[in-house]
């Protein structure tokens, strides 16, 4: 058994970034990552463009300003002001060449075609220099970078609509359990509803991983060895939830060997989640994650999220981690580290009550989980903890 450091240790040095692109249309980018710089075609902004609503203006030592004109947001015609005089203009505009600064109207007091400044007008002031965003020929955004709702918007200022991103990988979840049945479905004595493949499904989509497929393998170790030789040739990443203990009917581990996966873990110094499994095949990751909900999705958001965020080519991600102080107090039974089911609010963080790795009614209203190491056994009320925020 090995600790949750060397276990993170593994996953990042085994699970190998994707290289496969693809040309994607900007507005179906969001979460992708670029596969290649982007190189401005444009000047942004592409003209000298005026930041406020007020009078363009070639300055002189007098307050007052014949105004000769207006400039309106999309007009292409270019007027020449003298020493001076004025143009009305807006924001957005295109401000002359021959004017030197842009005063606020709400600085000044125009009558008819005359202008009277309250104060002295300074050069270059509201005016957006050509270029002041990026310059063309310029690197508009790095290789590497994932696409945000902003960084698709600054794309399209730039009128770029297609970028070349590394594809998504496509996965693979399975679900093991005899005793597991659809929820609908009428729950007869012995059998339990079936959470864990949707949890993890929309656990999934909600963190932009749309290409998912579902199986589901009875506790038969034909039929395991079957499905998985399936998911595994069909898939780039495999994530199996159940079967990966040590009872008589986990055949999950067992097919995983036989069908060449490289063991690369088993088990992890933790609680929730200790029968964790990860490997590899054919350079594909492998993920079999422990039954009990709460334990899966623990593993989920803690190994196999920031492992698919690297297959996708976000190599700058990391977990989003921070500090809180404790409310509350904790004492720790056993040796294991634990992410502990939390609410984080206003840098304080509360554990909850039902930390069970059978029981989601607890992770169904926390947004961060307190990690304590294996070695630490007690925190008082008011410590500094560590916090891992989870992405809801």
């Amino acid at each position: 058994m090995i600790t949750v450091e060397e276990a993170f240790e593994l996953v990042k040095n085994n699970v190998i970034p994707t290289q496969i692109s693809m040309l994607c249309k900007a507005t179906n980018a969001l979460g992708l990552v670029l596969a290649e710089d982007v190189i401005s075609p444009i000047n942004m902004p592409p003209f000298r463009q005026s930041a406020m609503d007020g009078y363009a203006l070639n300055i002189h030592d007098d307050y007052s300003y014949n105004i000769i004109d207006e400039v309106k947001a999309g007009d292409d015609h270019h007027p020449v002001l003298n020493t001076g005089e004025a143009v009305r203009i807006f924001t957005g505009s295109a401000v002359p060449d021959t004017a030197n600064t842009v005063i606020m109207q709400e600085k000044v007091t125009a009558n008819k075609n005359q202008l009277q400044l309250n104060n002295p007008a300074k050069l270059n002031e509201n005016i957006r220099p050509k270029g002041e965003q990026v310059k063309e020929g310029e690197i508009a955004l790095k290789k590497g970078t994932k696409l945000t709702p902003a960084a698709i918007g600054f794309l399209l200022t730039l009128g770029i609509i297609e970028i070349t991103v590394y594809k998504k990988p496509k996965i693979g979840l399975v679900t093991t359990g005899n005793e597991l049945i659809k929820a609908g479905q009428p729950l007869t004595y012995g059998k339990i509803y079936e959470s864990n493949s949707g949890m993890l499904y929309t656990g999934l989509l909600s963190l932009g991983y749309t290409d998912a497929t579902l199986y589901k393998v009875k506790d038969n170790y034909n039929s395991t060895v079957t499905i998985l030789d399936k998911v595994i040739s069909e898939n780039d990443v495999i994530l199996i939830t159940g079967g990966i203990s040590v009872g008589d009917y986990d055949f999950v581990g067992k097919a995983l060997l036989e069908l060449g996966t490289e063991q690369l873990f088993y088990k992890v110094k933790q609680k929730p989640g200790k029968p964790l499994f990860f490997g590899k095949i054919k350079n594909k990751p492998v993920f079999a994650l422990p039954g009990n909900p709460a334990s899966a999705l623990s593993n989920f958001y803690v190994y196999v999220y920031p492992s698919l965020e690297k297959l996708s080519g976000n190599l700058n991600f990391s977990i989003n981690k921070g500090t809180a102080i404790l409310r509350g107090e904790y004492l720790k039974k056993g040796d294991r580290a634990q992410f502990l089911k939390a609410y984080h609010k206003n840098g304080d963080v509360t554990i909850l009550e039902g930390q069970s790795s059978a029981m989601l009614h607890t992770f169904a209203i926390a947004n961060a989980f307190v990690y304590i190491p294996w070695e630490v056994t007690q925190y008082s009320k008011g410590d500094l903890v560590t916090v891992i925020h989870l992405p809801v």
